[in-house]
C-alpha cells in the first residue's frame, strides 16, 4: 500500500493510479513543441494529461507499484518521466530543423539581427525561424499528426509497461542519433535559397570589383534581401513538401522509440 493514505479506499487507489498515469503523459506534453508552448496555459496541459490518463487507465492495463512513495515507486515514476520526455524530445528535434535552416538563410540575407521572442519556445529566434515554425505547426496539425503522436503516447503503455519502462542505452543512443536527421532536414530546407543568395553575392562581388565607386554594402544588402524574399516565394511549394515529409519523419521517429 502507499505510505500516504487518506482513508477513501478504492477511490483513493484509483486516484493514485490516475496520478501515476498522468506522469508519463504530462512529461510527454511538457517536452512536445506545441503543447509546451508558452501560450498554452498550464491548467490546459494538466487537463489534457488528465483526460488522456483517464482513457489510459480505462482501456489499457496500467498497474502502479504497490507503494508509490517508496524507493521502488519513485524509480518507477522516474521511468515514466523518461519515456514521456523521450517521446516529446523526438518531436523537438524535428521542429528544430526549420529554425536551423532559418538561421542559415537569415545570415546570408543579412537578417540575423531580425529576431524576436518565439511564442512557441519562449526563446529568441530569427524572424524566418518563427515563419518556418508556424508553417510546420500548421502542417503538422493539419495532417492530424498530433493525434497520431498522442496515440503513440498511449501505445507506449503496451510497449513499455509501468514498472519496467527503462529505456536501454542502445535505444537512448538511437534517440540521440535522430539529431543527424535534424541537420539533414535543415540543410535540405535552406539549400535552394542559399544557392540563389550565393549567386547574388557573387554578382554583387563582381560588380564591386568592376566598378569600385559602387558601395558594396549599399548594393549588396538590399539585393540580398530582395533575392532572398523572391527565393522563398519560388521555393514555397518545395518547402511545403519538405515540411510534410518532416512531419512524417517526426512521427516515425516517435514510433521508433516504442519498437523493442
Amino acid at each position: 500500500m502507499n505510505a500516504l493514505t487518506f482513508g477513501y479506499g478504492a477511490i483513493e487507489a484509483d486516484l493514485w493510479r490516475l496520478v501515476f498515469a498522468m506522469t508519463r503523459i504530462g512529461a510527454a506534453l511538457l517536452a512536445a513543441p506545441f503543447f509546451s508552448a508558452a501560450a498554452v496555459p498550464v491548467q490546459l496541459r494538466v487537463a489534457i494529461a488528465g483526460a488522456l490518463a483517464v482513457l489510459a487507465i480505462t482501456w489499457l492495463p496500467v498497474t502502479i507499484p504497490p507503494a508509490t512513495l517508496s524507493l521502488a515507486g519513485m524509480l518507477a515514476l522516474a521511468a515514466e518521466v523518461l519515456i514521456g520526455l523521450s517521446l516529446g524530445f523526438v518531436l523537438q528535434l524535428s521542429f528544430a530543423a526549420p529554425v536551423l535552416a532559418a538561421e542559415q538563410i537569415g545570415g546570408v540575407m543579412g537578417l540575423s539581427i531580425a529576431s524576436s521572442v518565439d511564442p512557441v519556445s519562449g526563446a529568441y529566434s530569427p524572424a524566418l525561424g518563427q515563419y518556418f515554425t508556424v508553417l510546420l505547426t500548421v502542417i503538422f496539425l493539419g495532417l492530424g499528426a498530433h493525434l497520431t503522436w498522442l496515440q503513440l503516447v498511449l501505445d507506449s503503455y503496451t510497449a513499455f509497461p509501468p514498472g519496467a519502462a527503462w529505456l536501454v542505452p542502445e535505444r537512448l543512443q538511437e534517440i540521440a542519433g535522430f539529431g543527424t536527421q535534424m541537420f539533414v532536414a535543415a540543410v535540405a530546407i535552406a539549400l535552394p535559397v542559399t544557392l540563389i543568395l550565393l549567386l547574388v553575392q557573387l554578382v554583387t562581388g563582381v560588380l564591386s570589383r568592376s566598378a569600385p565607386s559602387l558601395n558594396l554594402f549599399a548594393l549588396g544588402l538590399p539585393a540580398g534581401v530582395l533575392a532572398g524574399i523572391a527565393a522563398l516565394i519560388l521555393a514555397a511549394p518545395l518547402l511545403a513538401d519538405q515540411l510534410v515529409e518532416l512531419s512524417g519523419d517526426a512521427i516515425e521517429q516517435a514510433s521508433a522509440v516504442l519498437r523493442r
